[in-house]
């Protein structure tokens, strides 16, 4: 399926990022947990450049646990990232914490140039960083312990920028998010649509709940049963007719006991995304 979505205030956001960036000690990047590779924007490598970066696995409690280990491990492995998970949903001291040791880390060979020309204190700059409704804001609010950003379920929420003073000597900038405008990789757009960070108008809803079905019954079929009660046999199936059968068993039919595509499409995506058919990944390191 082919998806693009590139609201105009996304290139400006681009433009904003490369101004501020001398600024910036450390990026923090933002990504889903559940496509860590997908909600990277292929952008920000170019305009980062060598600057130290926290990657920070947000929505870890809708992924795959094995699998979220894999992709820490994947991303620990070089020296200039420091990357760890977090469930934005719920505060935790651990979350504040392990930023501000990554943040040391990333930092201690600037902070001993500067206190050897004898500056003692050093305010760390850093950029927050991220796809749309990846849950930049609500995180910020999370590790300030205020509301001090905009939070929202829909893409493109935080339009502006903003500094937040995060400990006396650690400082965020919030950007809005940001994506590329052409996804080469279709299987790219399925995985941010299916997600929510790309509006949900500018896709097809029933070609991405199928894939998502299709995706399912290969590798959660378990989960897929679990939740819409199916049977051993249901799962061995076409994926077509695995689609009927969910939607018959959830009522989504139409006049003539025909099922309503749109209405189990929706459903099928809406369940996907809160975490109610399981903890699913759409991606592994391995793959990429």
């Amino acid at each position: 399926m082919q998806v693009q979505w590139f609201p105009g205030h996304m290139a400006k956001t681009r433009r904003i990022i490369q101004e501020r960036l001398k600024l910036i000690d450390v990026v923090i990047e933002i990504v889903d947990a559940r496509i860590p590779q997908s909600s990277r924007n292929p952008l920000l490598d170019n305009l980062i450049e060598k600057k130290p970066r926290v990657i920070i696995l947000n929505k870890e409690d809708l992924a795959d646990e094995k699998i979220t280990k894999q992709w820490l491990d994947y991303f620990n492995k070089e020296s200039k990232y420091k990357a760890f998970k977090i469930n934005s949903t719920v505060k935790t001291t651990n979350v504040l914490k392990d930023l501000k040791e990554a943040l040391y880390q990333l930092t201690q060979e600037k902070r001993e140039q500067k206190r050897a020309k004898g500056i003692k204190k050093m305010v760390i700059r850093t950029m927050v960083v991220g796809i749309p409704n990846v849950g930049k804001s609500t995180f910020i609010n999370i590790v300030v312990g205020k509301k001090a950003a905009k939070t929202g379920n829909k893409p493109g929420v935080t339009r502006g920028q903003q500094w937040i003073r995060l400990d006396e000597d650690i400082e965020l900038l919030d950007t809005p998010g940001i994506l590329w405008p052409k996804f080469e990789d279709p299987e790219v757009g399925f995985k941010l649509a299916i997600t929510g960070a790309i509006s949900d108008d500018v896709f097809d809803v029933e070609t991405a709940a199928f894939k998502l079905t299709e995706f399912l019954l290969r590798f959660y079929p378990e989960l897929l049963a679990k939740r819409y009660k199916l049977s051993e046999e249901d799962l061995e199936k076409p994926t077509l007719e695995v689609f009927d059968q969910i939607g018959k068993k959830r009522g989504c039919l139409l006049p003539g006991n025909k099922v309503d595509y749109l209405k189990i499409s929706t459903l099928l995506i809406n369940e996907f995304r809160a975490g109610k058919i399981g903890r699913i990944s759409l991606e592994k390191p391995e793959f990429n």
